[in-house]
């Protein structure tokens, strides 16, 4: 049976919480700002603490178990990053302070510019957006900045694969660009004819995600690079998918011009429920003058180093109040340093490592689209099962009855019932080995009781929602029995 929801515990004179006797005039509030009523729960303060310690315990974070979420990276979040966040030094001060008063902070900031910039082959970073998106507009934004600073008004489109992050060509949509959709071949790379046949004098850019959302090392990327530079067009890398290359790979010396990082991702901030993140962006030397503003600057004196922040001379403008997210370029930071190069490059090892594992292990039992080495995350596909009636949707389902969070599903959109696995390079054998054992365990399901992988999950508080109604006319406030069904 099914424990009441707080309003449910609610009882006339029921009490919380002891409000003391005024000892202020009364004063009347304005007609307008009060309710004719206010139908509070009338519940004592074990009721709340029961209600919200259940809640909690309903719900499944990182911390519980594996989250395969691929293109997100959902890594385990060391604790020794939230022990530096929240030192005083860094979690109270202001940022209207002075620059003097706040050297440290300011020389993270600057070290972590330099780390980041040597991790992934760059002149210049800014650590000012506060996601990857946003890191993805600051670095369209440049590359306008630069046609128009050459007075090259006639690059008016956007080239991007049909492989890439949604966000992709919405984001050059929001900057005035027209995107140009250029498909993948068979083996999951950026079709190179086709994207001969798209380039020229008017390419602005290329946005690709390298590796790809097909969980891909495009194999072509250094021959891409030269088609859109020999247009006169930037290459700028989404750089969600970094976890892959670290210490590998350097994008900037590939070619790229432009790359933002999910700090939050691939450095490891937890980022569940929609945040906190950051994304800087890396940019080569020709384009560091266009940054936002402002940067910090060390300055080398007789008393030794100090710090200030100083402005760019022909930024894009400031994307962000203040620093960005400061506490989760601390975690960043921390993370950098913890590992140092050999740590990070055993980070990316070990997830491509975990992925390939995943995918050799399932690969009898669901479709691989793409079938080839695979990077950080593996792409499956549930196509057979399909035909045999349950759909990618109720693998997912199916799963949390089995414990696990589900992987993503349905992207990249470019394949038929696609399950996109990241399990990151934190996860143990262990885990994976479960993990593995209950997706065959569906597959097996799924040819003698379909019914049962259909109608999942069976085993959690709420059963299977209608997610379309839901996305469209969701319910956001509690209502008695009698009032919800009218």
């Amino acid at each position: 049976m099914a424990e009441p929801l707080l309003f449910e515990m609610s009882r006339p004179e029921r009490k919380g919480v002891p409000v003391p006797q005024s000892d202020v005039p009364e004063q009347a509030l304005p007609a307008e700002l009060c309710r004719d009523s206010l139908p509070l729960p009338e519940v004592a303060e074990r009721d709340v603490v029961k209600h919200f310690t259940r809640l909690s315990q309903l719900n499944y974070g990182i911390d519980l178990g594996l989250y395969p979420l691929g293109s997100c990276t959902m890594k385990y979040n060391p604790r020794i990053n939230e022990d530096a966040a929240r030192q005083p030094g860094f979690a109270m001060i202001h940022p209207y302070q002075p620059a003097e008063t706040v050297q440290g902070a300011l020389e993270l900031l600057y070290e972590l510019q330099g780390y980041l910039a040597e991790i992934s082959g760059f002149d210049a970073v800014t650590l000012q957006p506060a996601a990857g998106a946003h890191g993805e507009l600051t670095g369209i934004l440049v590359v306008r900045a630069y046609h128009e600073s050459r007075g090259d008004s006639a690059r008016t489109k956007v080239i991007v694969p049909d492989s890439a992050h949604g966000t992709n060509p919405a984001t050059a949509a929001m900057a005035g660009y027209q995107v140009i959709t250029v498909p993948s071949n068979a083996r999951g790379n950026v079709d190179l004819e086709a994207l001969r046949k798209v380039v020229g004098p008017d390419t602005a850019a290329m946005m690709i995600t390298n590796p790809n959302t097909l969980g891909l090392y495009d194999e072509g990327a250094s021959e891409l690079v030269e088609i859109i530079h020999e247009a006169g067009g930037l290459v700028y890398n989404d750089g969600a998918n970094f976890n892959a290359i670290l210490g590998i790979v350097k994008p900037g010396e590939i070619g790229f011009d432009i790359m933002h990082y999910n700090v939050h991702k691939t450095f490891s901030t937890p980022h569940g429920g929609g945040g906190p993140g950051a994304g800087p962006v890396g940019v080569k030397a020709h384009l560091a003058r266009f940054l936002p503003t402002p940067t910090v600057v060390k300055d080398e004196t007789d008393a030794g180093p100090t710090y200030r922040l100083e402005p760019v001379p022909d930024s894009i403008g400031k994307l962000h109040a203040f620093w960005g997210n400061f506490g989760v370029l601390v975690r960043a930071y921390t993370y950098i340093i913890a590992n140092g190069d050999t740590g990070l490059r055993a980070v990316s090892e070990h997830a491509v490592l975990n992925a390939n594992y995943i995918r050799a292990k399932l690969s009898d039992v669901y479709a691989v689209p793409i079938d080839r080495i695979n990077m950080h995350e593996c792409l499956l596909s549930g196509s057979r099962q399909k035909k045999l009636g349950v759909r990618t949707l109720d693998i997912a389902k199916r799963l949390i009855d089995k414990g696990f969070y589900p992987p993503t599903v349905y992207f990249p959109l470019i394949i038929d019932e696609a399950l996109l696995i990241e399990p990151t390079e934190t996860e143990t054998v262990e885990t994976l080995d479960s993990f593995i054992a209950a997706m065959r365990e569906i597959a097996r399901e799924a040819e003698e009781q379909p019914e049962e992988v259909k109608s999942a999950p069976h085993h959690t508080p709420v059963r299977r929602l209608d997610e379309a109604t839901a996305a469209r006319r969701p319910n956001l406030r509690w209502q008695p029995p009698e009032q919800a069904a009218d």
